[in-house]
């Protein structure tokens, strides 16, 4: 592939992180935490991380570059032919835990692959996409939320929206617990069908739209009142978010498996989260809501 691709890949996404540090660290830029890391094999990356903001609980806003001569089976278990190829893979994840409970958890990632062998066509792709994971459900920030990813997905086809919607759906659900992690957004991976100029347009347009469907959630609910027990709820929610990152994350076990660093591939994971024992929700509580009204499949745009 051409050299001049994939350096305007890297350069997006290089650019992408900071305007969403500069945007979601707002007076508090200087609390990002930078730390440039190598990895022995080939390439490395760029991890930010900001803890105990006065809005912000913790976030990550991490980008990476690596080489590697063979798939990590995590890469390869939806493409077998692609076993024993050596693959360039960059991208940015980002997550933000927000120190209110009316404020969902938000994630976002978009990247870019590349696989190689000898004497065979070179096979590249695009994913990512992003998830909202409320500990309060909201009609207004579920509709701002899809609105804005439909708004993203639209001026290159009308479909990738509703398919977008249930691949994230599909991903995002803990089977143990069957239940899902939030009520989704988009996701997206093995993306090529556009050509190289339309998918990576289509990638930009993902990653560009996140700071507009979240930020304003944030603005929105950071000052709301809250008390230990939404704070509780809180926690005991964020132990699904480490359960689902920890046990079926293909992001996280692909860093794993690659031998990236690992503090950045874990910054995913809450500061503070809590496991109770056979809890269930209070009839008719808002804490109910949750999972009466929000952890389901449906049209959150049409209502």
């Amino acid at each position: 592939m051409n050299a001049n691709k994939k350096q305007s890949v890297k350069e997006y996404l290089s650019g992408l992180q900071d305007r969403l540090c500069n945007v979601f660290g707002g007076e508090q830029k200087h609390l990002w935490n930078k730390h440039q890391w190598h990895r022995l094999e080939g390439g490395g990356g760029c991890s930010r991380v900001l803890t105990n903001g006065s809005i912000i609980e913790k976030a990550g806003i991490n980008t990476s570059h690596i080489f590697g001569s063979m798939l990590p089976s995590s890469a390869t278990e939806a493409r077998p032919e692609l076993r024993g190829r050596s693959y360039e893979a960059m991208g940015l994840s980002l997550v933000i835990h927000p120190q209110n409970p009316y404020v969902p958890t938000a994630h976002a990632n978009v990247r870019f692959f590349i696989s190689e062998k000898s004497d065979h066509e070179t096979v590249w792709w695009f994913g990512g996409g992003y998830d909202l994971t409320p500990y309060y459900g909201n009609q207004e920030d579920c509709y701002h939320w899809h609105s804005t990813a439909k708004a993203a997905c639209d001026p290159f086809s009308p479909e990738l929206y509703t398919r977008f919607k249930r691949a994230c759906d599909d991903y995002f659900y803990l089977p143990h617990r069957c239940e899902a992690r939030g009520i989704g957004g988009l996701f997206f991976d093995d993306f090529n069908e556009l050509g190289f100029e339309r998918s990576f347009a289509l990638m930009q347009s993902v990653g560009d739209s996140f700071e507009h469907a979240y930020y304003p959630i944030l603005m929105r609910r950071f000052s709301q009142p809250f008390s230990d027990r939404q704070r509780n709820f809180q926690l005991y929610r964020r132990g699904r978010y480490v359960e689902f990152n920890l046990l079926y994350d293909r992001g996280t076990l692909f860093g794993l498996q690659s031998a990236g660093r690992t503090e950045s591939i874990l910054m995913s994971l809450p500061p503070i989260a809590k496991w109770v024992y056979d809890w269930n929700p209070e009839p008719g509580s808002e804490e109910a809501a949750l999972y009466e009204k929000y952890l389901l499949r449906r049209d959150w745009i049409e209502g």
